[in-house]
């Protein structure tokens, strides 16, 4: 169950939200005036391993890159890249190329942690095509002590490169606040998302992934102080109940720009009231702590803590982590949204859907999107169906 909003609060909120909108359509102008300061802006792919406080701790700007949804950047990747890899880090080719996006333009830096070949790839052509200054490192495929270390090592590279590309110094200290401030953001989306785990769901689920999307490419403290405003008013639950099934919508990569998923749901009559995916969302469930060594902590949080996506080996901690969000955050049924190539989480999509049925009972909807205007149809059949078979058990 959910509930309508008071007309005053929902227009409170809707004005949070246009200002968001509108700094997001400054930003480029923004960042070009930070260029002309001499600060650097620092690109990363977004799939939760580039830890931002290593940017911001040199004085940086850091913008994920995160675009995707439309299909002509895909297709002009194809001259790059082989069809069969990934849709989204496709994407990031295409978008490059066109130039129709100012923040891949203006970015200094594109940092790309190797998860697998399909964003090794997208390492590759970016640097074969000189598309751009890049740094890479690598990211391994199961949480033990060595792996651990290589992380941090990886890290470390970054943190030593960034050290070369400012000419500064990284101090302990600036990790430290640097790590206060991300954690601050952390805190109030975990308190939004919460929320949502009640009746009284102050968010639709797109106006929630709108926030995670803004806050890849705005100001931290400008994010912040928007998401305390956000949160102050969404604190007091309003009357009028309306009904709907809840969904959990989870997947491979939901990215800034490829909304269809999400208003088809809603569009159905469903509620998404959460989302767990491996790229083009904020990580934002676990804090990094303040106190020890500062590079050792965000190792820690970054890659021992994190869940681990599909390609990790063993999988089990992504699947266990998607029926304990169904169970608390009592979804209906699930959907997952996949994107095609991916094939560590199209495996996983044949398998998961029995494990939640069988922990909870619940019914999983798989799709595949490879960003094509003529897959709207028959998403949205598939979709309407489902949330009328939801409605009616």
């Amino acid at each position: 169950m959910t509930w309508a909003w008071s007309s005053d609060r929902l227009e409170k909120k809707m004005k949070a939200l246009e200002a968001l909108d509108l700094h997001l359509k400054n930003r480029a102008q923004e960042l070009e005036g930070f260029k002309e300061e001499g600060r650097k802006i620092i690109g990363y792919y977004p799939g939760g391993y580039v830890p931002e406080e290593i940017i911001l701790a040199a004085g940086s700007i850091a913008v994920g890159l995160h675009r995707g949804g439309e299909h002509e950047p895909v297709l002009i990747a194809g001259a790059y890249l082989p069809r069969w890899y990934d849709t989204f880090c496709r994407s990031q080719i295409g978008f490059k190329v066109l130039r129709g996006e100012p923040v891949y333009d203006l970015m200094d830096l594109f940092v790309v942690p190797i998860t697998d070949n399909n964003v090794r790839i997208l390492g590759d052509a970016w640097e074969f095509y000189h598309l751009g200054e890049i740094f890479r490192f690598g990211v391994p495929h199961r949480k033990t002590e060595r792996a651990l270390a290589y992380y941090l090592h990886g890290i470390t590279a970054f943190k030593e490169r960034m050290e070369k590309e400012t000419g500064a110094r990284i101090t302990d200290h600036a990790l430290r606040e640097a790590t206060v401030l991300c954690n601050r953001e952390r805190e109030l989306f975990r308190k939004i998302s919460v929320m949502r785990k009640s009746g009284a769901s102050p968010l639709k689920g797109s106006d929630f992934v709108r926030l995670l999307h803004a806050s890849m490419w705005l100001d931290k403290r400008l994010m912040v102080k928007t998401l305390e405003s956000l949160s102050e008013e969404l604190e007091q639950p309003a009357s009028s109940p309306t009904s709907g099934p809840r969904v959990l919508l989870t997947g491979s990569t939901l990215a800034y720009g490829d909304s269809k998923i999400l208003s088809l749901i809603e569009e159905a009559g469903g509620a998404v009231v959460m989302e767990h995916f491996a790229e083009g969302l904020r990580d934002y469930r676990d804090d990094v702590a303040t106190h020890g060594n500062p590079m050792d902590a965000l190792a820690d949080s970054y890659f021992r803590h994190r869940v681990a996506p599909a390609w990790f080996r063993p999988s089990k901690d992504n699947r266990d982590f998607l029926i304990r969000l169904a169970r608390e955050f009592f979804a209906d049924g699930v959907v997952w949204y996949g994107l095609m190539y991916r094939d560590s989480y199209t495996v996983q999509s044949t398998l998961v859907p029995k494990l939640i049925k069988e922990a909870t009972g619940l019914s999983t909807l798989v799709l595949e999107s490879d960003y094509d205007e003529q897959e709207a149809g028959p998403l949205r059949t598939r979709v309407e169906t489902f949330i009328e078979m939801i409605k009616r058990t």
